[in-house]
């Protein structure tokens, strides 16, 4: 989060002196793309002061966004985020922004229509989802696998961090009917799930067959971040919706975005079983579960 703000003010300095991309990166002698990824926060730019300097020279900046960028940008070369360990085994480079947005977030928001959510899964279910072909991780390296299963289990430490963020979770039947692994890897992760909903800031809500066609139907899973509040009421960062596939991501954050995909998540809530309704049937499914 802190280097999409970097990001954010630097474009407002530039469009302040009135330089489009194209023109900044030529007075800088740098490439478009590597302006294109500081305005747009990408994780591995490095923010050497000199280039740091040099950009806010060429765009006037006054002495205190100067002053604050320079220590902004200080800030990304003394900072280590607990996941990094991960990237290049265990975490695509591209997923290493989800991961930052969530644990910055102060609203989540999922949409999953055929697995339990990776901050809902028991160990046993992630163990069975990494074996599966086609993904950003390598069905044959049992050690890739292990390493990114664990960074599924640390990452749901951030529900019960102090100032948790609020987990709302809409999921289809499906989610809970279909077999992943033994019955007994089933009964396990469906009693996590309800486990999770006893913690006063996750919600579940189960979308029944019954339900018929609904918005989500068309868009596959998305997740939606909100962020915290300044002391001014004002958002720290835009709202994002994020959707993955098997070997990139995509980062929505333009208001227009945001607003369809508020519009077809506002369209499963109304049609989803309430919270009490959703624990009984998950609590119902794990029970068949448990006579196979």
């Amino acid at each position: 989060m802190l280097r999409r703000q970097i990001g954010r003010k630097f474009e407002s300095l530039r469009r302040a002196a009135g330089l489009t991309m194209e023109q900044a990166a030529e007075q800088l002698d740098r490439a478009r793309a590597t302006l294109h990824r500081i305005e747009n926060g990408a994780e591995h730019v490095r923010y050497r002061q000199a280039d740091v300097q040099q950009m806010l020279d060429l765009y006037g900046a006054s002495t205190e966004d100067s002053e604050l960028l320079l220590a902004m940008t200080a800030a990304t070369r003394e900072n280590k985020n607990w996941w990094h360990d991960y990237v290049g085994s265990g975490l695509p480079r591209w997923f290493q922004l989800y991961i930052g947005l969530e644990a910055a977030a102060s609203s989540i928001r999922k949409y999953q229509p055929e697995l339990v959510p990776g901050l809902l899964q028991t160990r046993a279910y992630a163990e069975q989802v990494f074996r599966m072909p086609g993904g950003s991780i390598d069905a044959e390296d049992h050690d890739e696998q292990q390493r990114a299963i664990q960074l599924r289990v640390e990452r749901q430490g951030l529900l019960t961090r102090f100032a948790a963020p609020q987990l709302s979770v809409i999921m289809n039947e499906a989610v809970l009917r279909r077999p992943v692994g033994s019955p007994t890897i089933m009964v396990e992760q469906l009693h996590q799930i309800l486990k999770a909903t006893e913690l006063p800031n996750v919600t579940v809500h189960v979308l029944e067959f019954s339900a018929g066609l609904h918005a989500g139907a068309m868009t596959g899973a998305f997740s939606i971040m909100d962020f915290p509040l300044d002391e001014r009421g004002k958002e720290v960062e835009p709202p994002v919706t994020y959707l993955e596939a098997a070997t990139g991501a995509i980062y929505l954050d333009k208001p227009h975005e945001i607003s369809a995909y508020n519009s077809i998540w506002a369209d499963m809530a109304d049609r989803a079983l309430n919270e009490s309704q959703s624990r009984m049937l998950i609590q119902q499914i794990a029970e068949e579960y448990i006579r196979v």
